[in-house]
């Protein structure tokens, strides 16, 4: 139970964020009609009515890659025992 609710929650939050940021647009191109009803000795009948329509627009997004040149600085590793003078100057620092 609380699986599902914890769903129900989530989709209502991405449908918020997908309306809030245009990436979502849902217009209403019908109305709802209520039936209707009438009632009987034999029962209760129902007549007519439609449900609402909905056109939904969703954004588009494109994933792709290009090539490109990135500097990449160097690196030189020294080995302790290589160079103890420069070591030793630059702790003092």
């Amino acid at each position: 139970m609380r699986a599902v609710l914890l769903i129900l929650i989530v989709a209502v939050i991405v449908i918020i964020a997908g309306v809030a940021s245009g990436f979502l647009n849902i217009n209403q191109t019908r109305e709802a009609k209520a039936p209707q009803l009438t009632a009987t000795h034999n029962g209760v009948t129902a007549k007519g009515g439609q449900a609402p329509a909905f056109d939904v627009e969703t954004g588009s997004v494109k994933v792709g890659s290009k090539q490109a040149t990135v500097k990449v600085p160097d690196l030189t590793v020294h080995k302790p025992g290589h160079d103890q003078t420069a070591a030793a100057t630059n702790n003092a620092m």
